[in-house]
């Protein structure tokens, strides 16, 4: 029998702007966002096409419309944001004088117990752009179809809609008992996790499908490893892993209870770009324009990182989720013991462990397209209707 599973997915980043919050402990984010800047430029100057009639604004409304899905509380989505529009603006800048600058309307999305007040109090008083908050998990159908001319996700497509049902069941291979990840875990784990990856990888893109217009552009950020490099080999799977031995050190101590331990796990996890680009393929709905990977400074080898900037930030991402499961009184041991055994541990030396890293993933919507909400793609395909 499955033990009852903690929604993960529906807890946000720490909310607020104290010294804990996701605002003020979100640095590696931002450095991806920094990383894809110039690409995103020339991705967007090559294939945003205006003049596309099937690409044109609706009669009397010349907004541009861009979506972030996954944008937290911020700073980092009012960075891409910013980078967005810039781009967009430059492309229209480069054609004929007669073509108008179009308004900008921005759609913030996340979860609906993401803090949206902090959000839009530190939103940019720059007046470029109209702003709207879309609450909801963006593994779903967020706004009407046709209205997105731009959609962007970053550093959040690796959160899972949910953990996989397998690995909380006693009676299946896939039990992951005293693991909260499948870092180094059964073979059985990690392909529950890869599956569950996948279906919502397709529930992702064909929601962006429905909403883009024909021929609309999608730029994604995600979080992954070489196709080469097992997650426990990768500095992220290795920290995940002394993160869960911090919680088997807090159940021995008493603190907390085993069956609590075996009961959490974490809902994230990290494709391979070849991983990704099949999924992509196999759903058909987007023709794939650029996977590439970002160098980030925080990933360059020799470069020593910073112990109390990572524990930060682990804890601005995964507070909610522990204080919901354990409670609040275990927090600050349990992000404690893990700096301690952060110190002790060869990620912070070993260049064998720096591989995970981010890539661009560019998408252009098929203009092309029978979609179907009960009928697969590849189904579609097989009977000729697409």
């Amino acid at each position: 029998m499955a033990q009852e599973v903690l929604d993960c997915s529906t807890y946000p980043m720490v909310g607020g702007d104290g010294p804990h919050s996701y605002a003020r402990n979100s640095n590696y984010q931002k450095e991806s966002l920094d990383s894809a800047k110039q690409m995103m430029n020339e991705l967007i100057d090559q294939h945003l096409d205006p003049g596309n009639h099937l690409y044109s604004f609706n009669p009397g409304n010349s907004s541009f419309r861009v979506a972030d899905f996954g944008c937290s509380v911020g700073p980092n989505t009012f960075r891409a944001v910013h980078n967005i529009i810039e781009a967009v603006e430059n492309k229209y800048k480069s054609l004929p004088v007669e073509t108008q600058m179009p308004e900008f309307h921005v759609f913030f999305n996340d979860h609906v117990n993401n803090d949206f007040n902090t959000l839009f109090r530190n939103l940019p008083a720059t007046g470029r752009y109209f702003a709207s908050g879309v609450p909801g998990s963006f593994y779903g159908r967020l706004l009407p179809s046709s209205t997105l001319h731009f959609a962007h996700c970053s550093t959040a497509l690796h959160w899972l809609s949910k953990i996989p049902v397998e690995v909380m069941d006693k009676n299946s291979p896939a039990w992951n008992k005293g693991r909260i990840c499948y870092s180094g875990a059964a073979k059985e784990v990690k392909d529950a996790y890869s599956t569950q990856f996948g279906k919502d990888i397709d529930s992702f893109l064909r929601a962006r499908a429905q909403e883009l217009v024909p021929g609309g552009l999608m730029m994604l950020v995600a979080d992954g490893l070489p196709d080469d490099v097992q997650m426990c080999e990768s500095s992220i799977g290795e920290n995940l892993n002394v993160l869960g031995s911090c919680f088997l050190d807090l159940a021995k101590m008493g603190m907390i209870a085993q069956e609590m331990v075996d009961s959490f796990n974490l809902p994230f996890y990290y494709p391979s770009p070849s991983e990704l680009k099949t999924l992509i393929e196999v759903n058909g709905l987007f023709e794939i324009k650029k996977i590439e990977k970002l160098d980030s400074s925080s990933a360059k080898k020799g470069v020593q990182l910073d112990v109390d900037v990572c524990i930060l930030h682990m804890r601005a991402v995964l507070g909610e989720l522990v204080e919901k499961h354990f409670g609040e009184g275990v927090i600050d041991i349990l992000f404690e013991r893990h700096r301690q055994k952060y110190i002790e541990n060869p990620i912070l030396s070993d260049e064998r462990y720096i591989k995970d890293a981010s890539y661009v993933v560019f998408l252009k919507r098929k203009i092309k397209v029978t979609y179907s909400e009960e009928i697969p793609y590849d189904q579609l395909t097989k009977l000729g209707l697409v």
